[in-house]
């Protein structure tokens, strides 16, 4: 009986037979698709957004006092209104970058030197992030839906909430972080279409322009010029957008997917990634370099037998400068009242007393408290521990990619913080971290919703218990707006709100 078998009829005999690689077989591809209704899901986020903004401009200037590290940053940013840079002191407490400081500066520019005009940028940035939250949402999940309970989430949180409403940094630093990962998820995206579109060569083919991971190195750049902390979410994702795209080579069935994705993504990712975030980095000081009598900015020439003599002057003092603010961040120790470690952080073990004057009367001589209090909506902020958990059961049984960008985002934000447990930390060095430590509870929701092909019992359940678990939160944080706000309560009032001990 013949048997037709030409690759062995050339074999010599005796001859063992060479085994030939197989090729890798794509992967089927976990992300959802995105739904069809972009124009709505755009009206309704900037809906969500422009309630978001109503709730935080009201009565924003009030209280008119200084709150905590306003202490700072309002006057400097005045002072780089004036001189184009912050007052050069003889003692040290310019610790940070100036681009945060600009943006305070910016209202007050508008307003003028005073609790509104301070406070304006603050509330425009903590609206714009619950905008990216929900269409960053929208694109992980697939559901428009649950995009809008993202953002309505941290709409109705309450440490986003009072960010929102005060001179600090840090809710810049969120707003440039989110966006930053936002504009890396559309850039993964788009790479994975055009791969799809172009089909699989060995050695891969070159991806064209990449607009949206040049946006997200200069957002990061952004982030990095409010604090230093937005680096490691930098490091973080720049490494995980080279996995994405390795992940798309192999999609593909590209036989070497991780060589392809080197070649012909990294070099790419070097200058979008790295440089572009360096120079956004350095631009931020340019009213440093132009002012004559900037901290530090003569140190080079008052020290001129240092290292490295034939880099200008100005780098020169530039660096020693940061060499200076990182000892001192390194070295930060001092005891504060409202410290509070990592672990507390999921569970507002430590929340901070923004303002509390003491001697208020009502009419009737009874007295009435005053508290500002920023404290996360204990309803949400409760369910994290528990959606960190749900989030590794994704991750490891279903490899979601969503669970994955969850979880670096959360292990640059929330886990370095571990690194250096001496140093004296706030609750408020969350606000990088927040949206994702709510799009993890977003994630868990969206198992209770259930799959859309599930049955309709089934999906109207799970709706019902994500309405009502929204209802919750946003009900508990009508109950907290008093003390979030300095809205004048009775003694029992406010102690209906103290619910642990370690919160006044």
């Amino acid at each position: 009986m013949a048997v037709l078998a030409p690759e062995r009829t050339d074999r010599e005999p005796g001859e063992v037979p060479t085994r030939r690689r197989p090729l890798p077989r794509p992967r089927r591809d976990t992300t959802p698709p995105l739904p069809a209704d972009r124009r709505a899901a755009w009206l309704l986020a900037a809906l969500l957004g422009v309630g978001a903004f109503a709730v935080r401009l009201w009565d924003l200037g009030y209280p008119p006092d200084l709150l905590f590290d306003e202490a700072y940053y309002p006057p400097e940013a005045r002072e780089l209104l004036e001189w184009g840079h912050e007052y050069n002191r003889g003692y040290t407490f310019i610790v940070h970058p100036p681009l945060g400081k600009w943006l305070i500066a910016g209202g007050i520019g508008l307003f003028g030197y005073d609790s509104f005009g301070w406070r304006f940028p603050s509330a425009v940035a903590g609206s714009l992030a619950v905008v990216v939250l929900t269409l960053l949402a929208r694109r992980l999940t697939g559901s428009t839906l649950l995009g809008l309970v993202a953002g309505l989430l941290l709409a109705l949180d309450g440490i986003a909430f009072t960010l929102s409403r005060i001179g600090l940094l840090d809710v810049f630093l969120q707003l440039f972080v989110l966006s930053a990962v936002a504009c890396l998820v559309v850039d993964r995206d788009r790479v994975r279409t055009r791969i799809r579109a172009h089909g699989a060569a060995a050695t891969g083919f070159r991806l064209g322009p990449r607009g949206w991971r040049l946006a997200a190195g200069f957002l990061f750049g952004c982030a990095c010029a409010v604090k230093w902390s937005g680096v490691y979410s930098l490091a973080a994702f720049a490494v995980l957008s080279l996995f994405w795209e390795r992940a798309a080579w192999r999609e593909a069935g590209v036989p070497r997917p991780a060589l392809v994705a080197a070649r012909r993504g990294l070099p790419g990712a070097v200058w979008a990634l790295a440089a572009v975030p360096v120079l956004t980095y350095v631009a931020s000081f340019t009213g440093w370099f132009l002012g004559e009598t900037s901290q530090g900015k003569a140190w080079a020439q008052q020290n001129p037998g240092t290292a490295f003599p034939f880099v200008p002057d100005a780098l020169r003092s530039l660096w020693h400068q940061h060499a200076e603010w990182l000892a001192f961040h390194n070295g930060l120790s001092t005891p504060h009242p409202w410290e509070s470690g990592p672990w507390s952080w999921l569970v507002n073990g430590r929340p901070i007393l923004l303002w509390n004057p003491q001697g208020l009367t009502d009419a009737a001589g009874d007295q009435v408290i005053r508290y500002i209090l920023m404290v996360g909506t204990p309803t949400l902020w409760f369910a994290f521990a528990p959606a960190l958990v749900w989030l590794a059961w994704r991750l490891v049984a279903r490899r979601d990619p969503a669970a994955l960008l969850v979880a670096v985002a959360i292990a640059a934000g929330w886990g370095t913080w571990f690194l250096n447990p001496e140093r004296t930390m706030f609750v408020f060095y969350t606000a990088p971290v927040l949206p994702f430590f709510v799009l993890a509870v977003v994630l868990v929701l969206q198992d209770v919703l259930g799959r859309p092909g599930a049955p309709r019992l089934r999906r109207q359940v799970g709706l019902g218990v994500v309405a009502g678990y929204v209802g919750v939160v946003a009900a508990t944080f009508v109950f907290f707006f008093p003390v979030l706000t300095g809205q004048p309560l009775s003694h029992a009032e406010w102690l209906d709100r103290m619910w642990f001990p370690s919160w006044y």
